[in-house]
């Protein structure tokens, strides 16, 4: 797992192929102006924006997550926002199978901490990263880009 700013971005590139066009579309547009919903920004790179209340940790853990096909690169817009993390070789406890046509993995484990995310910071999750987000108050906004390994 990657924490940082947005203005540190360039530091990444070289971690993934598709790390530079990711970071330079959020450069290049007015993320805070995007729509909620899911689209395409180039081949192996999603972009999810998600706009919604948020939860309370317990309930967030509910979807404590990790994902095999894809790396997350997540960036809070409106925040701030709670994720909670923990190195997936510590997690015993799966809930549920694989979903290879939704790339998620639950597990009931508890996280081993805490993070928060301001305005303008972003998380690079890779997939030995579970986490789980949206842990806040009020309406939060984020975009989460999902990059095909």
């Amino acid at each position: 797992m990657i924490v940082d700013s947005l203005h540190n971005a360039k530091k990444y590139y070289d971690l993934h192929p598709n790390f530079r066009k990711a970071f330079e579309y959020v450069q290049q547009n007015d993320i805070s102006a995007l729509e909620e919903g899911t689209f395409e920004i180039a081949e192996g790179l999603k972009v999810i924006v998600i706009v919604g209340e948020g939860t309370t940790r317990d309930e967030s853990i509910k979807g404590f997550e990790c994902h095999d096909q894809n790396i997350d690169i997540q960036i809070s817009i409106k925040g701030p926002e709670t994720f909670a993390w923990k190195p997936r070789e510590k997690c015993i406890s799966p809930n549920g199978d694989y979903s290879n046509e939704r790339d998620v993995r639950f597990f009931h484990d508890k996280p081993d901490m805490f993070f928060q995310l301001q305005g303008e910071q972003f998380a690079i999750l890779f997939p030995e990263d579970v986490h789980a987000a949206m842990i806040g108050e009020g309406l939060l906004k984020k975009i989460v880009i999902k990059v095909k390994i």
